[in-house]
Order: C-alpha cells, then structure tokens, then sequence
C-alpha cells in the first residue's frame, strides 16, 4: 500500500512541475490551412494537476514558469479557471519580441479518420526550459506548505539540459518530506533531439526513476526511455498483448525496487477516431486490468493519457484501491478524448459511472 500524507498536514494534495503552452486548435481543418484557431492551455504534467483538481475535487497546485507578457497573462487565465493554484509559478520578464525567453506555443490537429492527430510545437526558449536547480524554495514547498503528491514527467525533463536537475531537486525533497512522486515517461522524440537524442533519453530518466513512487508510461515509453523491451511489439507499437507487457513491468520492478506502482494506458490504433483503449497496473506484486472498450470513438485524443495518470493517481491517493485506481483511470482518459482540448471536462459522477459499466444513453 502508497502511503499518502493526511490532507491535514498539507495544504495541497497534489502538486505538478512543467509546461504549460497554449494550444491553438484548427478544429475541423488543418494547421497549414487554417484562417482561425481556438486557444487552450495544455502541459503533460499541468493536465494531471488540472484533471484531479477540477474532476476529482482535489487541491492542486503548479510549479512552472511563464513570460510575464499578454500571452502569459492569457495562460495564467486559463490556469486559474481550472482551479489550480499558481503560487509556486516564476515570472520572467518580457525581453519584448521573445528573443531570450518566451512563452510556448503549441499547434494541434485532432486528426480524423486515416489521418492521424499532429502537433506542431513552437517552443524553443520557453520560460520552462530557462528554470534551474535553486529556481524553487522546495524546502518550504514540502518541507513547510506540505503536499500530498508530486507528479512530473519526461515532457518537462526534456526540455532543456537543466530540466532533469530542477526535477532531481524536487524529487529529493519531496521523498525527504514524505511526498508521493509520480512520473510519467511520456517519450517525445521530437523534444530529445534538441538535448542528446535517444541516448540522452535513456541516460536522464534512467537516473529519474531512481526517485519515483509510481511510474506511468505506455509500451514505447519504457522501451524508449528506460530500454526494457516488450517481445512482439511491432515496428508501429501496435497489438501489444498485455502477457507481454506483464513480462516487461516483471523485469521493470526487478530493475527498480522503489517503484510502488506501475500504470499504462493500452491502446491500439484502428484510425484517428477509432481506438480500442484500456489500462493495466502493476501494485503490490499484483496485476489490474480495467474494462476493455475495443472500437472507442474519440473526438481529440491529446491528453487522454494525462487523464488516465489523474484518474489512476486519485484512485490510489484516496481509494487506496489499484483496482479502482486503474478503471478511474481508463474511463477518465475515454471520458477526455470525447471533448476538444488537452483538459477534461469531465466530473467525479460522471467517471464513477462509466467505470462502473455505465452508458452513453440520454439523461434527462
């Protein structure tokens, strides 16, 4: 069992570290022709804090850093809708044009059909990939405000060559403290290119998980960062078949005893719209599987695996259950990929529902 700190000695219950871009969506068209796009925000590690914050209830929190410009100021609105608590953000000041630091941008298709979802990020310089280690006061964080959990993820470490210090540095306090740390792999190789590549990859999360409580990551994530191998996964990461996946978390925990738990999404492409979707967990030496939903339509897919991690992670942090932790999970993610955005719109009935077997009938 995860020993979680009582929320009365905490004055939060979770507490993310990363990005946060706005997101400018074409809707029904494409980027490259687009004449107008809907702005949200969205950040891996942010989406967790926002889904256990605004779903589950939960008091969440950021650390994080933003220009302190008319498009910070747009980020910083859209933050505080969400409920998630922005005093532990830096704020740098604005250069003017963006030259030497900047707010990120992210430009995100939903895809349709044949046609897979792109993102075209524009993120170079960000404020997020400027923080170094002695950015935060993480001793008052931990030490004196108190948090119940920490989740960060691979997205933020990749940012920069001294993301994976300021992550180290939170970690370390966190667990001195009796934090929870959550991590979720989330492989981007488009981010690595820019900081060693594959190799940098593996170098930097492979020191990470030394530190971690519960890891999260698909299939591609755990060969891709930590180098464990699933036996039959194709070239496309496809038709993965979970006695695999058990064998490879075997050797996983053998190879990092600290972890706890373990939690992935499964998903099997069938086109933009249509994924067979489900989730497994490792706790306690134990497997859980959620339900199965084979042929699950899906509006916007971005985020629905950072819904999954919020459902999974308030499972564990108050139900103390794997086994509901991993079907809050899954029908949390479904519930997010039938709404545009990175950020679910969904409610704690709502998920407790379709975990439970609930439908899609009309209520009136």
């Amino acid at each position: 069992m995860i020993k979680v700190k009582s929320s009365n000695d905490c004055k939060y219950d979770i507490l993310s570290l990363g990005e946060v871009m706005l997101r400018l969506d074409p809707g029904d068209t494409r980027t490259r022709i687009a004449r107008s796009f809907t702005a949200w925000e969205g950040g891996g590690e942010y989406n967790v804090a926002r889904g256990l914050r605004r779903c589950f209830g939960l008091r969440a929190a950021l650390a994080s850093a933003f220009v302190e410009n008319e498009i910070g100021y747009l980020l910083e609105d859209f933050i505080l809708q969400g409920g998630v608590d922005m005093k532990y953000v830096k704020w740098f000041e604005s250069d003017g044009v963006g030259k030497n630091v900047r707010n990120p941008l992210n430009f995100t298709e939903r895809g349709f059909g044949v046609r897979g979802a792109v993102g075209c990020s524009d993120r170079g310089n960000s404020a997020c990939s400027k923080l170094k280690a002695g950015d935060f006061d993480w001793e008052k964080i931990f030490g004196e405000d108190g948090v119940r959990w920490l989740h960060t993820g691979g997205i933020f470490a990749a940012l920069s060559e001294t993301a994976p210090e300021v992550v180290i540095e939170a970690m370390k306090a966190a667990r001195k403290h009796g934090t929870v740390i959550s991590y979720d792999l989330n492989y981007r190789p488009s981010l690595w290119k820019s900081v060693g590549g594959h190799a940098k990859a593996q170098e930097v999360n492979k020191e990470i998980a030394k530190y971690v409580d519960v890891m999260i990551g698909n299939e591609e994530d755990f060969t891709a960062c930590l180098g464990f191998e699933v036996e039959g996964l194709g070239a496309d990461v496809s038709n993965v078949q979970v006695e695999s996946f058990k064998k490879m978390i075997g050797q996983v925990v053998k190879a990092y005893p600290n972890f706890k738990a373990i939690g992935t999404t499964l998903r099997e492409v069938k086109s933009a719209t249509v994924n067979d979707w489900s989730a497994i967990c490792w706790h306690g030496g134990e497997f859980f599987e959620s339900k199965k939903r084979p042929g699950l339509e899906i509006f916007d897919r971005v985020g629905g695996g950072d819904s999954f991690a919020s459902g999974f992670i308030y499972g564990l942090m108050e139900l103390g259950d794997p086994q509901m932790a991993v079907d809050f999970g899954a029908a949390h993610g479904a519930l997010a990929m039938t709404t545009p955005g990175d950020t679910s719109s969904a409610r704690l009935a709502e998920v407790k529902k379709l975990a439970s077997g609930g439908s899609a009938r009309v209520q009136r």
